[in-house]
């Protein structure tokens, strides 16, 4: 078995290892939405959405990157993170936001895809990419299908940021 091989098979038990203690254990309930985070009604509207698409950077704004590293959990199967932290099935993530697309760890095999994808991580670049990899960069290898609350999203990136980016939040 190379290499490659079995770091699928690492990241496949991985992430069946995760969904079934996620099931038996109940984490459901540690990932749940804090507490009085979401507004109600027309106020709940205004914060997340402009023109009736979600707004990452309006979003972030209240973000909570303690709730995102939980969700990040999820990431964790196949990203490290840490500052020197290795490339698994998916390259590490440290400092990735405002780091150029599909070329940023000079060490990992990026899909020629994502390469020519081209440009700069940003907030609204990986809350695209955070809700559907595949609608991004058709051909991705990753195998994520995404985060469909727009919430999560904003606060799994506010917990990437703070992991070694730091970008101003607009």
């Amino acid at each position: 078995m190379n290499v490659g091989a079995k770091g699928l098979v690492a990241c496949l038990v991985a992430a069946s290892l995760a969904a079934a203690i996620y099931v038996l254990v109940g984490l459901h309930d540690v990932i749940a939405t804090p507490p009085g985070r979401q507004a109600s009604g027309a106020d709940a509207a205004a914060d997340r959405e402009v023109g009736g698409v979600p707004d990452v950077s309006v979003l972030l704004r209240t973000a909570d990157p303690a709730h995102g590293a939980r969700i990040f959990g999820q990431c964790a199967a196949c990203h490290s993170i840490g500052r020197g932290g290795p490339d698994l099935d998916g390259p590490n993530l440290y400092g990735v936001l405002g780091g150029p697309v599909g070329r940023r760890r000079s060490r990992y095999a990026y899909t020629a895809a994502l390469r020519q994808t081209g440009g700069i991580w940003d907030f609204g670049r990986m809350d695209a990419w955070l809700a559907h990899p595949r609608k991004v960069v058709p051909s991705t290898s990753m195998s994520f299908a995404g985060l469909p609350d727009a919430r999560d999203r904003a606060d799994v990136i506010a917990y990437i940021n703070a992991q070694g980016s730091n970008l101003p939040i607009p």
